[in-house]
């Protein structure tokens, strides 16, 4: 049976013999003796107490700093006047950061290609891509849920 058990456990023959050969320690309870209290320890403060009883940071590794995240949730606003320009806010995206895109100063045709890239990119990070106006449009990374919708009642009108 301490063979079979042993064999499982994977330890080969010269462990096997290290550990019969190893003499066995039994400790000894120390003998109890009555200190006589003459001796008194100096009391902490409340606020050492507070300092030594309070978890360390390495014990809580965690934890996530509220202001930290209030920092990374920014809003972009941005009017490209070239479609290179994409690429400048697919970066705040990638950032974390929500980006409204104005296309009203810019060429129809490059618009259109700027909502495709944009669309690519917000689809690659699993964000939303909405219009939320003329030629406007809001692009939020997948940390920035939107909800609501604008209809396109008053666009279709114009057109």
């Amino acid at each position: 049976m301490k063979k079979w058990f042993n064999s499982f456990f994977l330890m080969d023959e010269e462990e096997q013999e290290q550990q019969q050969q190893r003499p066995v320690e039994k400790k000894q309870p120390a003998p109890e003796t009555v200190e006589p209290k003459l001796k008194q320890q100096p009391t902490k403060s409340l606020r050492e107490r507070k300092i030594a009883s309070a978890p360390s940071q390495a014990a809580t590794p965690n934890l996530v700093s509220i202001q930290n995240v209030q920092k990374s949730s920014k809003v972009i606003l941005v009017e490209p006047r070239v479609y290179a320009e994409a690429q400048d806010i697919s970066e705040h995206l990638k950032g974390k950061r929500a980006v409204i895109v104005n296309l009203q100063r810019i060429d129809k045709e490059q618009g259109i290609r700027i909502i495709d890239f944009l669309s690519g990119t917000v689809y690659a990070l699993g964000g939303d891509i909405q219009r939320i106006g003329t030629d406007i449009f809001l692009c939020a990374p997948d940390t920035i849920e939107v909800d609501g919708a604008i209809s396109d009642y008053y666009y279709d009108e114009r057109q």
